[in-house]
């Protein structure tokens, strides 16, 4: 569920950070999400990082393929795909998500890797489960899938079924 205001008494970051006038924000559950557009993710995670958050807590793919009726902003149009990025002020005491629409036909991202290390392997997942890739990523190959896995399984539309099971023989009836 989305709020277009802030808790009483909570600043919005948005207003606080130079680099965020104009993107898309709404609340859920306390913390503030931002919807820049794909060609202000970057810049906008990178205002993020001067106005004090340093950690990115999470990185994640997101496959809305059978809900593009979601709850967005005024002015966010839904596309199949997001990446969704939860980062961390220490000095702030809060948590600010950024949720990037990412369209079906070409879902490349650029990579936040030279912002926030330590995002490379949560890339690399969002990429190897949906396929979404990470243009300028050191590192653009599988990491939970073998190398040459068809397809990304957590996308909607994967085939369910496609691995067979196999099972050691099973002991008989004693």
């Amino acid at each position: 569920m989305l709020d277009t205001s802030p808790p009483e008494g909570v600043e919005p970051v948005s207003a606080s950070v130079t680099g965020l006038e104009g993107i898309p924000a709404a609340w859920s559950r306390g913390d503030e999400i931002l919807f820049p557009p794909l060609d202000r993710y970057v810049p906008a995670a990178a205002a993020l990082r001067r106005g004090g958050f340093l950690t990115c807590i999470d990185l994640c793919g997101v496959d809305y393929l059978r809900h593009m009726g979601r709850a967005l902003p005024a002015g966010v149009a839904p596309e199949r795909f997001e990446v969704v990025v939860q980062l961390l002020s220490h000095e702030r005491r809060r948590y600010v998500r950024l949720r990037v629409q990412v369209p079906e036909a070409d879902p490349v991202v650029p990579t936040l890797f030279h912002l926030y290390p330590g995002s490379e392997n949560m890339e690399r997942e969002a990429y190897d489960l949906f396929g979404i890739r990470f243009e300028g990523h050191p590192d653009p190959t599988r990491i939970l899938m073998p190398q040459d896995w068809e397809g990304h399984p957590l996308r909607k539309d994967y085939g369910v079924g496609r691995v067979p099971v196999q099972f050691k023989e099973a002991p008989g009836p004693r």
